[in-house]
């Protein structure tokens, strides 16, 4: 008992003394608001992975980096957040990683259809040098890397048919994001592939001039798609990353100390949405069933996965080597 208690008293000393360093990092630093924004609403993981890094940074840096939030593209769609980030009008977001492709042009490479088998083969090449070295490109484009936070396994929705094999999908206009490999990859599926900014797609489905779209569970439930969107395909088709990434304006105005701590909570703030959206998907997919979305758990995979082989053969190579190095690291 005594040596429990010695012990549980040195660690209780140690995260003391931790805590009043951290607390001296930030003794001289003058108050600072960012500003982080997204474009989905409270309910979806980007909040959740923003109100977590909140959390964390204001803890860490003492009060003196406060996080504030705006969610449901107040300040813009994907690319227009990213824009000024560049500029500074907008310090740093959760960015889904289809638009960041389209200024460093290799992080398209994560979006290559049916590229990952699980989440947990993402996030081995996502948190490991592969991910890190895309990360660091952003800094070619006045942006700052910090994490890959997560938007997840991508599945068709749509209001016309069930979809079983990419012969349904003839003539279907599906909406996609603003990115070259994900309008490919429809196309060879058979799909009129629409790319469209994810605000304006809501109001096109609601209004009938396109008929589907591609996203994660958790953002067809948080957006109740199902008011739309009658049937669901589990294709899987695509894993999208998605990043904390800020603007290097905001990001050199920092001293070092702070700019480790964000770092460090973009992390473990995208590594608590990952596992809040793994608990939460069953779920969710019981609740859009309820609500009478008919769902296909058993696609043929097969036939999507060999009509998507031409979107390998154009893309790779413009990749340079990161294809067969993410080939390589899943092998392993």
């Amino acid at each position: 008992m005594k040596t429990f208690a010695r012990s549980t008293l040195a660690l209780g000393i140690s995260l003391a003394l931790v805590s009043a360093a951290n607390a001296n990092d930030f003794a001289d630093m003058n108050p600072v608001t960012l500003r982080l924004a997204h474009v989905v609403n409270e309910q979806d993981g980007f909040h959740i992975a923003a109100t977590k890094f909140e959390e964390l940074v204001e803890e860490r840096t003492d009060g003196k980096v406060n996080i504030e939030i705006f969610p449901n593209a107040s300040l813009g769609d994907e690319r227009t957040l990213l824009e000024g980030m560049q500029i500074g009008t907008v310090d740093m977001g959760v960015i889904t990683n289809g638009p960041v492709a389209n200024f460093v042009e290799e992080m398209a490479v994560f979006e290559l259809p049916f590229l990952f088998p699980s989440p947990e083969a993402a996030y081995s090449v996502l948190d490991g040098p592969i991910g890190q070295e895309l990360l660091d490109k952003l800094a070619d484009v006045n942006l700052k890397g910090l994490a890959y936070a997560e938007r997840g396994f991508r599945n068709l929705t749509n209001s016309e048919r069930a979809v079983n094999s990419p012969e349904d999908l003839d003539g279907l206009r599906i909406r996609v994001m603003e990115n070259p490999v994900y309008t490919d990859t429809f196309r060879e599926l058979g799909a009129n592939a629409i790319p469209m900014a994810w605000t304006e797609a809501l109001t096109a489905m609601q209004q009938g001039t396109i008929d589907g779209q591609e996203n994660p569970v958790n953002v067809i439930h948080s957006f109740k798609l199902d008011e739309t969107q009658t049937y669901m395909t589990l294709s899987r088709h695509t894993y999208a990353p998605a990043i904390f990434v800020m603007g290097m304006p905001a990001w050199n105005q920092l001293p070092e100390a702070a700019q480790a701590v964000l770092e460090e909570a973009a992390q473990e703030a995208a590594e608590h949405e990952r596992q809040v959206n793994a608990d939460m998907e069953a779920e969710q997919l019981a609740a859009l069933r309820e609500a009478g979305m008919e769902i296909n758990d058993t696609p043929d995979m097969e036939a999507f996965q060999a009509a998507v082989a031409p979107v390998y053969e154009k893309y790779g190579e413009q990749f340079g080597d990161y294809l067969p190095r993410i080939q390589e690291a899943l092998q392993q």
